[in-house]
């Protein structure tokens, strides 16, 4: 009897203690956050967190790449030049949605089905993530933002898979990128993109890399259904239409103000000479001073989707100087601007066979350089 007693007892306390256990272990609930576009460029995108409710603690923190501080020593200059920190955060509920509350912009909430030790190492790698100069990081906008960082968390630790295409065949991330920026209506700020982006960003995406963006790591977490996903909500609810206005003005404007220069070119008054005159001084200081640009982004800045730029082909570097000496038209001068003109012709010809997709508002800027520059050279 003593021993059925005993044996009863120790029964228990094993069931006790395993039961303890359990509650113990099952005390974290992971969620992803995704957060819709707003309007200024740096939220177009939208952004990803990562929820975490810790009821042994009785807290719940949202965690989030992509934090940069405007008081950061030389920030300008070590922003445009890449070298910028970015940090990961934690915030309460109530400081996370302020942003979404002012700005209309929906929150959408994906608890993930984890075991336990998911959930541990999730949690251990993100507080590890938070402390000391663990937080900082240096961002890339193709690789390594807000959002791929939450994807890479994924794949590491919660076994993510997403087979399912989440883009059609072909896409390339400034076919993603364009997604976005038409949507909202932002036609110069595109063509700007598109001058800075270099031939990196039309590398089509696979699977993995279409989830940089948070609309597609939710996609992807979606078409993993319940392997991963447990269940889904809406925290924030806005009503929220994107720009009406999707007029592609600067081909509109680049247009019109080249079809000026060629129409002004071809009279014969003197008053139309001289405003050709400026006319060619300015398109090649300009287009020349984009090209000194477009060198710096891709050789000195840690920028990888600026590398090798095809833009430079009409914007040439070059340029700068023959604005500034064709005044004084040396010998040398026509051979620079037979070479040039040859250098558009051929780009006009073969623009849509490069490896870079170049935004179409260069084309009649590239047909004025080329009609231009031959009449030049046989000055």
């Amino acid at each position: 009897m003593k021993k059925t007693c005993l044996f009863i007892t120790l029964l228990f306390l094993s069931f006790h203690t395993i039961l303890s256990a359990q509650a113990e272990k099952t005390h974290l609930r992971i969620s992803i956050i995704t957060c819709a576009p707003g309007d200024e460029l740096y939220s177009l995108f939208g952004h990803t967190a990562i929820r975490i409710i810790d009821s042994s603690k009785k807290t719940d923190l949202f965690f989030g790449y992509g934090n940069f501080d405007f008081n950061e020593p030389d920030f300008y200059f070590k922003f445009v030049r890449g070298k910028l920190n970015y940090s990961l955060s934690a915030e309460d509920l109530p400081t996370f949605l302020y942003e979404y509350q002012v700005t209309h912009r929906s929150v959408t909430e994906q608890e993930l089905l984890l075991n336990d030790s998911s959930k541990q190492v999730i949690s251990e790698a993100l507080a590890k993530n938070l402390m000391g100069n663990n937080r900082y990081y240096k961002y890339d906008f193709l690789y390594d933002n807000c959002t791929s960082r939450v994807k890479d968390i994924l794949l590491k630790y919660a076994g993510m898979q997403v087979n399912k295409q989440l883009v059609p065949n072909g896409t390339s991330f400034r076919d993603m990128i364009h997604e976005y920026l038409d949507r909202g209506g932002m036609s110069w700020t595109k063509m700007g993109m598109d001058i800075l982006l270099g031939s990196p960003s039309d590398k089509v995406v696979t699977v993995n890399e279409s989830m940089f963006l948070p609309d597609y790591l939710l996609k992807g977490i979606d078409s993993s259904g319940t392997t991963l996903l447990l269940k889904k909500q809406s925290i924030l609810i806005a009503k929220k239409t994107g720009s009406t206005d999707h007029t592609n003005w600067p081909v509109i404007v680049f247009a019109i103000v080249s079809a000026m220069i060629l129409i002004i070119s071809f009279l014969r008054s003197n008053w139309a000479q001289k405003i050709t005159q400026v006319s060619d001084s300015l398109l090649l200081l300009i287009t020349g001073m984009i090209g000194c640009l477009l060198l710096f982004t891709w050789f000195g800045t840690d920028h990888t989707s600026f590398a090798t730029n095809y833009n430079l082909l009409w914007a040439l570097p070059t340029n700068i100087i023959a604005a500034f000496v064709i005044w004084k038209k040396p010998s040398w001068l026509q051979k620079y601007f037979l070479l040039s003109s040859i250098l558009y012709g051929l780009l006009l010809v073969f623009g849509h066979w490069l490896p870079q997709q170049l935004h179409p508002a260069f084309i009649p800027i590239t047909l004025v350089l080329f009609v231009r520059t031959a009449n030049l050279a046989k000055a």
